[in-house]
């Protein structure tokens, strides 16, 4: 029983590894139709056009509070800017889960 079970984890480990070069001698070809840049929305626009605005002010005139007042925007645009990026996001516990899972069923 055991001979067997660590035979065929063997097999099931050299059948993955094969390597399959059906179509290496096919060149890739990747087509862009959309311009990526075209496609941010308004608020996100806006929101830079804020932030490079602030970035090129002269601040060497401004008061101690009206520089924190600039800081404080500064990050509350970077953060609503990181919420309107979208994006998925894993916890270390699901990346388990899903590695476990992809362990069973393969």
């Amino acid at each position: 029983m055991k001979k067997s079970m660590y035979c065929l984890v063997v097999m099931l480990l050299l059948l993955t590894f094969v390597p399959v070069n059906a179509f290496a001698a096919e060149p890739v070809t990747t087509a862009i139709t959309a311009d990526p840049k075209a496609e941010v929305p308004a608020e996100v626009k806006v929101m830079l056009d804020r932030l490079n605005e602030i970035k090129a002010m002269d601040k060497s005139d401004l008061s101690r509070t009206e520089k924190r007042a600039l800081r404080k925007e500064v990050r509350t645009i970077k953060a609503d800017l990181k919420k309107a990026g979208g994006g998925v996001y894993l916890s270390v516990g699901a990346i388990i889960i899903i590695i476990l899972l992809l362990i069973l069923l393969l």
